[in-house]
């Protein structure tokens, strides 16, 4: 599998691309604005074909070029059922350019797995930061996506509208059980890995308790 990451947006959202190159179909992972030009280039560039387009939640900073990206490259929208609502009636709130709505034609759960080519995601729901957040386990490369479910020594905010601590507790405590060497690839900010994040996801785990 091939894995790029571009950077987006004024607050920096990483947008994911994976390639299968064998088959040439990929997969994108949080579409923020902009990434179209960049994403139709990339494409072209490599001969895949966008397959999916997934995002890990509904807030704006991971979905403005959903409906742009999906009419450039054909590729369906895929979100858990839990966050529908905000792709087809997108909240501007602290966005600083227009959201426009897009239509999810997959509904992704608990154990729903996304394919490309050779390559198969598991879907697991970690809510907390929004009601259907989810991470994307590639088991066999040892690779997790975690949206804004888990950072690099932090988590998603829980005072958002849909947040919930005690959720995002019992999220963070699921993700504390996978292996140590699956690399942890968030909506934000640098990647780590889970045995570095492991001792406070622990004590989260342990205690019920978010650190502050």
């Amino acid at each position: 599998m091939k894995l790029l990451t571009r950077v987006v947006g004024p607050i920096a959202t990483n947008l994911y691309v994976l390639g299968d190159e064998p088959s040439g179909e990929a997969i994108a992972i949080d579409t923020a604005t902009p990434c179209v030009e960049w994403l139709s280039a990339t494409l072209a560039e490599r001969g895949w074909r966008l397959k999916l387009i997934v995002s890990t939640h509904r807030h704006w900073d991971h979905i403005g070029d959903n409906a742009a990206a999906s009419a450039a490259t054909g590729a369906q929208i895929a979100v858990h059922t839990a966050d529908r609502h905000g792709l087809e009636h997108p909240s501007g709130h602290m966005a600083p350019f227009p959201i426009p709505p897009s239509v999810p034609a997959i509904d992704l759960a608990e154990g729903s797995q996304i394919r490309f080519g050779e390559i198969t995601l598991d879907v697991l729901h970690t809510p907390g930061h929004t009601e259907g957040s989810v991470c994307l386990l590639a088991a066999t490369e040892g690779l997790l996506l975690t949206g804004d479910t888990l950072f690099a020594g932090s988590w998603g905010r829980t005072d958002l509208a849909g947040g919930s601590e005690d959720q995002m507790v019992d999220s963070l405590s699921r993700l504390s059980g996978l292996n140590d060497d699956v690399a942890v690839l968030p909506g934000h900010g640098r990647q780590t890995t889970l045995v570095d994040e492991r001792p406070w996801l622990e004590q989260v785990k342990q205690t019920r308790l978010l650190p502050f």
